[in-house]
């Protein structure tokens, strides 16, 4: 099976640019084995690739511990997907930013995750273990279920720092070596 023929969708909510600098990095990841990335604002989205996609993840800010109200309008737009089985069976995952350290990001992987399995998705965490708690650090937040990252209210430019940045190019990476994995 040929590598370009796999596709890896990511959808996400970034009113403020940090969210979709993350999903940028975890596109260059994936790209970096050879799947094709569709990287998909919510307010472009493109259903025709989203069925066609192998694997889709969904990312937004995490916003009062919750997620934001444009990814949770799309998932209420997916409906007739979920009614028809479109996307069963392949691959999600699931990421978020936010402010705080902490912020109740969990909160939202697990929204995202419940949504992934309404749709009989096959869910792939973040299976990285913590290298420290330090700004440079690979998976600093200790989180299993998805991506987490922090902003700290700064602007795009020096924000998230370069260890969840490097975190989320490892996970685009990991995603996409998973999915060639179970596709042969």
């Amino acid at each position: 099976m040929s590598l370009s023929a796999k596709s890896l969708a990511i959808v996400y909510h970034s009113p403020y640019g940090h969210t979709a600098k993350v999903a940028q990095h975890i596109a260059q990841g994936a790209t970096q084995v050879g799947v094709t990335v569709h990287l998909m604002n919510i307010e472009n989205i493109d259903w025709d690739v989203l069925d066609q996609a192998d694997a889709i993840l969904f990312g937004c800010p995490t916003y009062m511990g919750n997620l934001t109200s444009g990814l949770k309008q799309f998932m209420e737009q997916s409906s007739k997907r979920w009614l028809a089985r479109t996307w069963q069976g392949k691959l999600a995952a699931g990421f978020t930013n936010g402010g705080g350290l902490s912020g109740d990001k969990l909160a939202v992987l697990q929204q995202i995750n419940l949504f992934a399995m309404q749709h009989g998705m096959l869910w792939t965490g973040l299976p990285l273990m913590p290298t420290g708690r330090n700004t440079e650090d690979l998976n600093r937040m200790s989180s299993f279920l998805g991506l987490m990252t922090q902003s700290d209210n700064a602007p795009t430019d020096i924000t998230p720092p370069k260890g969840d940045l490097e975190t989320a190019i490892w996970f685009g990476e990991y995603v996409a070596l998973l999915l060639i994995r179970i596709s042969k």
